[in-house]
């Protein structure tokens, strides 16, 4: 029997709810419209209310931290693919391979996972992440170079590029 934990992580723009199935990141919910929100939204996917529990979260709280820094680049996180399948996990394992500091457009992404036509798809996937940050959909951007709505929240988008910026030394587009 798996065990379903959840912990609020508190990011520099909002609550972040963290859920794991055992020692894995299910779901990383940046609650916009709150924490209880996302804790039955959780619940709905899952078909159980998470118990609290800060323990499963710790390495990821961690690496958040890191990131958040300007100290850590890349994230080591067991993830839990259970709430992603077809070609939005195929988009979103893409999306990995794009270096900290760089963009990479909609359609980018999609030659990347195999899908040179799926533009508007690889967009639903960014869309629909479950690891927000942790996968980074964040360095998706149009192919003008603008950077999108980012689930109707482009501030968080803009906070997480120019983090990186100013880490890396100047944002990067693939060549």
């Amino acid at each position: 029997m798996s065990t379903v934990t959840s912990t609020v992580y508190d990011a520099p723009f909002a609550p972040i709810l963290l859920t794991f199935v055992d020692d894995a990141l299910v779901r990383l919910d940046v609650a916009h419209d709150g924490v209880d929100a996302a804790r039955e939204g959780i619940a709905r996917r899952l078909g159980v209310v998470p118990d609290t529990d800060p323990e499963p979260a710790r390495e990821t709280v961690t690496q958040l931290d890191e990131y958040f820094a300007g100290g850590r680049r890349a994230f080591e996180i067991l993830l839990d693919w259970r709430l992603v399948g077809g070609f939005t996990r195929t988009a979103l394992e893409a999306t990995r391979r794009i270096p900290f500091g760089e963009v990479a457009s909609y359609g980018e992404v999609a030659i990347m996972a195999g899908s040179a036509g799926a533009a508007r798809a690889v967009g639903t996937a960014c869309a629909n992440t479950p690891f927000s940050i942790v996968v980074p959909v964040h360095r998706v951007v149009r192919a003008d170079g603008s950077i999108g709505e980012y689930g109707g929240h482009p501030e968080v988008k803009h906070f997480l590029l120019d983090l990186e910026n100013s880490v890396a030394g100047g944002l990067r587009t693939p060549a």
